[in-house]
């Protein structure tokens, strides 16, 4: 796994932090100093927390289940997307429903009415028998529904975990996760409360270059987790093709000589015939 650097993290600015009036007291563990009024995070507990994060999303996607990407500032969307899009991967970064995890079966009848929309219009007769303000009015709430589901389209089941950016824009997505007993894992800044996810990683939440240093170093962990799995399966195919060969050849050869055995005395029985005629 690519490990990055204290350096990357110092050009990225995941070091800075927010004004020191408006800090969360319970981020002081994770906090270097005090400079001009703002707080400056410890990017050796950064480096520790982002490791341990990548340690937990590669176990989890190496056992073939799938994490949530959160992440709905504007500074944030784009990469967030993209990334998870590239890992295949459920997203949200438009609007967060309220329900999403917790009324996860009133989602899934929202996502099976925009796959009936999108395979309506899609159909040339059943799209060319509507009325033209019919056919407006569905493509409306085509492009509605897949702007805040299209992330989760092909979500089946609740995801593992979560990845959250900005813990305090996000929260109604955390409090789900807790009643479900969904580990989350969440980018932390100053003004930030660490204790209310499982695996924090304080960092600096609203500069696009520190959120996109964390979230490609996590992608890269899914992305090995992936091709774990994929070594798993191809290794358990080639266990058992060489089980199975290894039971044929060690079938007993028994069978074949019984035969043999019980035609001997038929021709011995025919020899003295032969002898007495």
């Amino acid at each position: 796994m690519a490990q990055l650097q204290y350096k990357d993290l110092l050009d990225a600015g995941v070091h800075f932090g927010h004004l020191t009036r408006k800090w969360d007291p319970k981020m002081a563990p994770y906090i270097f100093m005090e400079k001009n009024g703002i707080h400056i995070i410890d990017l050796n507990k950064t480096l520790a927390c982002l490791d341990e994060a990548q340690q937990v999303v590669k176990g989890i996607v190496r056992s073939g289940r799938k994490i949530m990407f959160v992440a709905t500032k504007k500074q944030a969307q784009e990469i967030v997307a993209e990334e998870a899009k590239r890992l295949k991967m459920p997203f949200v970064t438009e609007r967060w429903l309220g329900g999403m995890l917790t009324n996860f079966a009133t989602i899934k009848k929202s996502l099976k009415k925009l796959q009936n929309i999108e395979r309506m219009l899609k159909d040339e007769a059943t799209a060319g028998n509507m009325a033209k303000r019919e056919r407006l009015m569905l493509d409306r709430d085509r492009i509605k529904l897949e702007r805040l589901l299209g992330g989760v389209a092909d979500l089946s089941r609740l995801p593992a975990a979560l990845f959250v950016v900005d813990v305090k824009r996000e929260h109604l997505a955390v409090a789900e996760a807790h009643r479900l007993g969904i580990p989350v894992i969440a980018m932390c800044d100053t003004n930030s409360n660490p204790e209310s996810v499982e695996y924090p990683i304080p960092a600096n939440d609203d500069a696009y270059k520190s959120v996109a240093l964390v979230t490609l170093a996590l992608g890269k962990a899914i992305e090995e987790g992936i091709m774990e799995r994929k070594m798993d399966k191809d290794n358990a195919a080639l266990q058992e093709e060489e089980d199975a060969k290894r039971a044929v050849d060690e079938t007993p050869a028994a069978a074949t000589t019984v035969p043999v055995a019980e035609e001997a005395p038929a021709v011995e029985a025919s020899a003295d015939k032969e002898t007495e005629a």
